[in-house]
């Protein structure tokens, strides 16, 4: 049984694949929050801006199986008018290590899929997974230490400086390093903060929500 809170096409907004037409699929669930306002504060992550409760969402619901989740995200790549070629599937949440598994993976695969996901980098990546994009968060335990790409989301509470994480990341094996500026209320402090900080260490890359940007999810 899958629990999906989101399925729909789009364009990817942030990182290296930034406007790569894609099928985003947003598991329920996360194990660095619940989810709910009240848990907030003491959560682990406290600066999440998805819902990821329940199977609400657009395209969302409860899969039995790998192949009916599977025909639905190709249903959804279909549904743009894209023909067979460059299907890209990416996984999120919450987190999608939660539910994520090898037969889904093969499912996706046997339909022509590329397989991504974005992970706060805590569980194991199954076999089979094409991208792994880790978005890792202060306080907890980094696993996931190869991958290739990794988004840094700025600042980052419990993390005053933030020049010593960055070198932390810059011994590991990822093959592409990403600032993200935290959306909300101080943002056009926090861009000014990655800017600066990329020009210092030009191993990083400005990453954008550019879907916000365009205006489309």
């Amino acid at each position: 049984m899958y629990t999906v809170k989101e399925l729909f096409p789009t364009l990817q907004g942030e990182g290296a694949h930034a406007g790569r037409a894609a099928v985003f699929c947003r598991f329920a669930g996360c194990n660095l929050w619940s989810g709910r306002e009240a848990d907030r504060a003491t959560a682990i992550c406290q600066f999440c801006d998805t819902d990821f409760v329940g199977s609400d969402g657009e395209g969302g619901g409860k899969f039995e199986t790998a192949l009916q989740l599977a025909e639905a995200i190709e249903l959804a790549w279909r549904s743009t008018g894209a023909g067979p070629q460059q299907r890209y599937v990416v996984f999120t949440g919450g987190e999608p290590l939660l539910q994520l598994d090898e037969a889904l993976i093969d499912a996706l695969h046997l339909k022509g899929f590329e397989v991504a996901i974005e992970t706060n980098g805590t569980l194991k990546v199954p076999k089979g997974v094409d991208w792994v994009c880790v978005s890792p968060k202060a306080g907890a335990e980094l696993v996931v230490l190869q991958a290739d790409e990794l988004k840094l989301v700025i600042p980052q509470v419990g993390e005053p400086d933030l020049g010593v994480l960055m070198a932390r990341f810059e011994k590991m094996d990822y093959r592409n390093r990403f600032l993200q500026p935290m959306d909300g209320p101080n943002l056009r402090d926090n861009i000014a903060l990655a800017v600066r900080l990329c020009q210092q260490r030009p191993l990083w890359k400005l990453s954008l929500q550019t879907h916000k940007l365009i205006g489309i999810r």
